[in-house]
């Protein structure tokens, strides 16, 4: 299915661009038009947003296969976040009526692209309980997982080759110092581990599960 929507996507023209990007460049920013939805060939990007006080959060983690702007379809006039490359790779840029369209025409893109939306937003609520019910050290845990999209074919999986503790602290909602303790407490625990990157163990699973 993957390799289908990637041959459909990957047509050039008629508003399909495929667009490669450099590590830490910025694909779009907050407050720019809002004119094109994208969809991941290779490489990993992150969103981030800008308060009016001046704090930044990352909101997200992307990697192939995943969409991003596509608030565009909704209305959206403006970018509400910003995009930066945390690798080298490529996106596919479609620009808003194109993507609007293939949606009505193709299946190959309606039926992944209504599946990704439906598991993002089951991601969205999970995220809002896990803010409710969880402790620090199941959100900690949660996120890791997530990052590393670990827990299904292999014991043991990259995250990203760089993200701070900070960057955590920010996407989880607590402090730094917090994240730092139960970051050291999980590599003791071989949990996790820093070998070219951060990586993750799918047995960290068990922290989430606890009760």
């Amino acid at each position: 299915m993957r390799v289908d929507l990637e041959a459909l996507l990957a047509s050039r023209g008629d508003g399909r661009v495929i667009v490669a990007f450099r590590k830490q460049q910025t694909l779009f920013a907050q407050g720019d038009p809002a004119d094109a939805a994208f969809y991941i060939l290779n490489g990993k990007i992150t969103l981030t947003v800008l308060s009016k006080q001046r704090k930044e959060a990352v909101i997200a983690t992307l990697a192939p296969g995943d969409f991003f702007g596509e608030g565009c379809l909704a209305g959206q006039r403006v970018r509400m976040a910003t995009a930066t490359a945390m690798t080298d790779g490529s996106i596919v840029r479609l620009g808003k009526k194109t993507m609007i369209r293939l949606l009505h025409e193709e299946p190959r893109l309606s039926e992944p692209f209504i599946s990704y939306m439906l598991a993002r937003n089951i991601r969205i609520e999970d995220y809002l309980l896990d803010h409710l019910f969880d402790s620090t050290e199941q959100r900690v845990a949660r996120t890791l997982l997530l990052l590393a999209h670990a827990g299904k074919d292999r014991e043991i999986e990259n995250v990203v080759q760089r993200i701070s503790q900070k960057a955590l602290a920010e996407m989880i909602g607590t402090t730094r110092a917090r994240v730092g303790f139960f970051m050291n407490r999980f590599r003791q625990l071989g949990l996790i581990e820093y070998k070219g990157g951060l990586r993750v163990r799918s047995s960290l699973l068990h922290i989430v599960l606890h009760d």
